[in-house]
């Protein structure tokens, strides 16, 4: 049902917007290492390698060091750490570009993604491959990204952030996103929430924001 109070829409990338499979990198990178998928998965969780990168704390060439160091495979190419790192990245379906093109004529959009600058490289390819559009810069208001903010959801400072630098009230925007502990923390200052639950997509959950 609409909220008529709604000025602003917060969406998240990963399965929102743009599909993805988490578990297909930790895949990917145990047939690069032969090792197998739960050794990987586990080495991972230890270094806690994607929450360093993903909240700024490492850069590409650091991060890419690190795959090598705790893989044990210094001959590692960079380009195969960004396939395998990429690997989870899959479709951007063009009909919820058009929704969103369709949604900013009325309402103010922003992005806010726990992720790499090495995925949104490759996101940006993919959206221009599918739809025409060059990034995402050009879809969204401000586009928040977890590396550049140093802070990941579901901390609650992450969307107080974000109201405040999008100068937005809490009880006027709608937050998207596909993690229900993300819902939470964001539910918590006042945001209404949506909890994308595939195979329901934004097509169907804004159906009534877009006419």
């Amino acid at each position: 049902m609409k909220n008529d109070k709604i000025r602003n829409i917060i969406f998240d990338l990963g399965d929102v917007i743009l599909n993805i499979d988490v578990p297909v990198a930790s895949k990917s990178f145990a047939e690069l290492s032969g090792r197998e998928q739960s050794e990987i998965l586990t080495i991972f969780k230890e270094s806690e390698i994607f929450r360093q990168f993903e909240t700024g704390l490492m850069d590409e060439p650091t991060f890419r060091n690190y795959v090598r160091e705790i893989l044990n495979f210094p001959d590692l190419s960079d380009e195969a750490i960004d396939t395998a790192w990429n690997s989870l990245l899959l479709d951007l379906p063009p009909e919820r570009v058009e929704l969103l093109k369709k949604l900013a004529t009325r309402y103010r959009l922003f992005l806010l993604s726990n992720t790499s600058s090495i995925h949104i490289t490759q996101v940006n390819k993919i959206l221009k491959a599918s739809t025409g559009v060059e990034k995402l810069d050009d879809l969204f208001e401000t586009v928040f990204l977890s590396y550049e903010m140093g802070i990941m959801k579901p901390d609650t400072r992450i969307y107080q952030e974000v109201l405040d630098k999008a100068g937005i009230k809490a009880d006027e925007t709608i937050f998207l996103d596909d993690n229900a502990d993300n819902i939470r923390s964001a539910a918590q200052l006042g945001i209404e929430t949506i909890h994308v639950q595939k195979p329901v997509t934004i097509l169907e959950y804004l159906k009534d924001y877009a006419v």
